[in-house]
């Protein structure tokens, strides 16, 4: 549940990124005013300093707070007085950038939301979250299906035992939109995700696979402990993976699967995941959220639905929903669910009192050193032909 907000005001916003043309930027836009605890005052929305300053009265930015880039952002934000500048600050631009921007908001004492994966490499990831430690700012990570109400069902009820023990999980991530090479035509999406310079070390397992290994370790609580990989690129002349899938042990005992693609035809944002446990298994889908099958052997298949009010809901669920049982509720408002989440520690961060760091209902910043500590075991693995590699990091959530 929300605690009751300690402050009488809107938190105040920057985005940088989003800029004409950006997709995620308007997300991460809208889902931050959803609820009304937020308002945007001040961006910088371009690595184009002229795009940037253009692109200002699409979010309703005043010309004196559209900033030509992010570093002129922050240090403008600090000059002015604390009751006038922003409490923090979404980073939504391609992955290279994201640890150069999230550490000097850190560093300069503002909460940060980022979009994922969290930075270019688990080093930055590391240093990004020893600089969280030592600023005691607030940092959440956009892993925004965690903040749909049937996950965050289906987690509490794991957390409860209904299922009993965890032993299969099967995380899988299905697009069909880099088919071809829409990056040689200069497709702007296309071409950053597909750019090592740009994405990493990998392309389709950095881009969505994190989100499906992400989601598994949310809902089982399962900790890893080891990882075998083959990643392939099927398109001619692309540089990073289209497609892979990963085996991961985990340490009590049980098995799971993650799959990514971005290759299959007529596949859109097809996320799934299946959990078998001892006294059941689950089932979901991102492109049908607001259903849940759940299954035991001699007895009649559930279907769970969203629905805020009805007995088999669980707290945590309920207070994710916005609206009545049959009214969809989708992507924005997950997205949202994420920004609320955070918002409750940055309230309590502004009013001076002390806030959960570590077992977070949204996902902090040890969630994005995991995804960083993922990607690069896979690639590492791929590398040697699928070998078995350690899987738990240090900041691994428990």
């Amino acid at each position: 549940m929300a605690i009751n907000e300690p402050l009488n005001r809107k938190l105040r916003m920057a985005l940088v990124g989003g800029g004409q043309g950006s997709f995620i930027g308007r997300v991460h836009s809208i889902a931050a005013i959803l609820d009304n605890r937020a308002e945007l005052v001040a961006g910088a929305l371009s690595s184009n300093p002229e795009k940037a300053k253009a692109s200002a009265p699409d979010y309703d930015i005043c010309p004196s707070r559209a900033y030509g880039s992010y570093q002129e952002l922050i240090e403008k934000e600090l000059a002015l007085p604390a009751e006038e500048r922003i409490d923090f600050l979404s980073v939504a631009t391609p992955n290279h950038t994201h640890f150069e921007i999230a550490k000097a908001a850190v560093d300069a004492g503002f909460n940060v939301i980022c979009d994922k994966p969290m930075t270019f490499d688990l080093q930055q990831a590391e240093d990004l979250a020893k600089a969280v430690e030592k600023s005691g700012v607030v940092f959440a990570l956009s892993h925004n299906y965690t903040g749909y109400p049937l996950i965050r069902q289906a987690r509490a009820m794991i957390q409860n035992g209904d299922l009993g023990e965890i032993q299969a999980v099967r995380s899988n991530y299905i697009q069909g939109w880099l088919r071809s090479r829409i990056e040689s035509e200069d497709q702007k999406q296309a071409a950053w995700r597909t750019d090592p310079k740009r994405s990493g070390a990998a392309g389709c397992f950095g881009d969505i696979a994190t989100h499906a290994y992400n989601l598994a370790r949310f809902t089982t609580g399962l900790m890893p402990e080891s990882i075998s990989c083959h990643l392939k690129t099927f398109a001619p002349g692309r540089q990073l993976d289209d497609y892979g899938t990963a085996v991961v042990r985990f340490e009590n005992g049980g098995l799971g699967t993650v799959t990514a693609s971005q290759i299959s035809h007529g596949r859109e944002n097809d996320m799934s995941i299946e959990i078998d446990g001892t006294l059941g298994s689950l089932q979901w889908r991102q492109e049908d959220p607001n259903q849940m099958i759940v299954r035991r052997n001699g007895q009649p298949h559930q279907i769970y639905t969203r629905d805020p009010n009805a007995p088999f809901t669980l707290e945590s669920a309920a207070a994710s929903c916005r609206l009545p049982a049959g009214h969809p509720e989708g992507f924005f408002e997950a997205f949202a669910n994420v920004y609320r989440s955070a918002y409750d520690a940055m309230a309590l961060r502004a009013s001076g009192q002390e806030f959960e760091k570590q077992a977070t209902v949204y996902p902090n910043v040890n969630d994005g050193v995991e995804g960083m500590y993922f990607i690069q075991q896979c690639v590492a693995s791929s590398n040697d032909n699928g070998a078995w590699l350690p899987l738990r990091h240090e900041r691994a959530r428990v």
